[in-house]
């Protein structure tokens, strides 16, 4: 049992499921970096620390968003679970959007949804693979994911051929019409976004809210809360700690922020739901897996990432839908791999391997891509 008695009340009040035990160790981190960040220790240290720690915040957070769904009926909870399903992501990037850094939160963006796709995706398959020769999943949410991702990219799409049209450059951030054109494309992604809640709310049966909970069993609607809060300000605190240490951390390592933002920040806010996905893989809960898995990618193309194209122009620093080419043709390659993959409902492991294979290749090009 953990011995601080803040961490051991997000512990009593929320523990994380078994498989994922190894997240409450990490939990060590979260006031390692908060002393680190009050003794000033090296930005290095600083970036390493805070990023431990958000690992299993995140899970946390996950983990509450997801008792609250299941207290507040399908409707509300799937809203819930639609809105703050990547509220890691989101509040990291909102700090780096603050401090100036409009390049980490593409950066991060972009990675959060090659990284769903590619290796949370892959390694879930592979993992599930290895215990039986097909893995089988609903055609029809694939194809949904995938053709929703597909709009997503056309709108990243845009911007970029604007650019390169009206001025020669995709480096062009600052003209009037373009920001324009990124917030009616954003617009216009989170009104889909919402259509497409309503449309699986629709579609899908209504069940009664799940009871008030037992005392031995998963935690009520006042700890969930109780969790998520706590969680959220922990996340929030360390987001900031992170952020301020990027630039001096890519200097010392000669990283671009990029690669930064794409591979590093990417998996910090998605390393909690990468074994939910694929635990639930070596469980042969492949449709969950993927909706783990493809849903989030399709959360942060349709909502997260157009929210922040409203939120920058708030917070001073505005933002558009114009990636950079590598980011546009990684995030392009991802959507068309597993949409080949998927589009007969059933996959094996070498598939998964193709997955990860791509992601290698991914990652060792944005390595070397300078800024």
């Amino acid at each position: 049992m953990v011995k601080h008695a803040w961490i051991a009340s997000i512990w009593r009040r929320f523990p994380l499921k078994s498989g994922q035990r190894w997240l409450n160790i990490m939990l060590f981190a979260v006031p390692l970096a908060v002393v680190l960040w009050i003794l000033h220790a090296p930005p290095l240290y600083l970036f390493f620390t805070a990023a431990l720690g958000i690992v299993p915040l995140a899970g946390i957070l996950g983990e509450s968003t997801g008792a609250l769904a299941q207290r507040t009926g399908p409707s509300i909870g799937g809203v819930l679970n639609a809105t703050l399903g990547n509220s890691t992501e989101l509040i990291i990037a909102i700090f780096a959007v603050q401090a100036g850094h409009i390049g980490v939160v593409k950066a991060s963006l972009s990675g959060s949804i090659i990284g769903n796709l590619l290796l949370v995706l892959g390694l879930s398959i592979v993992a599930g693979g290895t215990r039986r020769d097909v893995l089988r999943f609903s055609r029809a949410d694939a194809s949904m994911n995938s053709t929703m991702l597909m709009i997503a990219v056309a709108a990243l799409v845009m911007p970029a051929i604007f650019a390169l049209s009206s001025f020669g450059d995709l480096a062009y951030h600052h003209s009037p019409r373009l920001e324009q054109l990124s917030l009616w494309a954003s617009g216009i992604l989170i009104l889909l976004y919402l259509a497409n809640l309503f449309f699986i709310f629709k579609a899908r049966p209504q069940a009664a809210p799940a009871p008030a909970k037992s005392r031995h069993g998963q935690p009520g609607m006042k700890q969930a809360i109780i969790s998520l809060s706590l969680a959220t300000a922990l996340t929030a605190l360390l987001s900031e700690i992170l952020v301020s240490a990027i630039e001096p951390v890519t200097r010392s390592l000669g990283m671009t922020e990029l690669f930064i933002g794409v591979i590093i920040v990417a998996l910090v806010g998605n390393a909690a739901e990468h074994s939910t996905a694929v635990i639930m893989a070596m469980q042969d809960e492949m449709d969950l897996a993927i909706s783990v898995a493809a849903g989030s990618s399709t959360q942060i193309a349709l909502f997260v990432a157009p929210v922040l194209v409203f939120l920058s122009i708030a917070l001073g620093h505005p933002m558009t839908l114009l990636f950079n080419g590598f980011e546009i043709a990684g995030i392009f390659l991802s959507v068309l791999i597993v949409a080949m993959i998927s589009s007969d409902g059933e996959t094996h492991w070498m598939e998964g391997a193709e997955l990860l294979a791509l992601y290698a290749i991914l990652a060792v090009a944005f390595y070397f891509v300078p800024d």
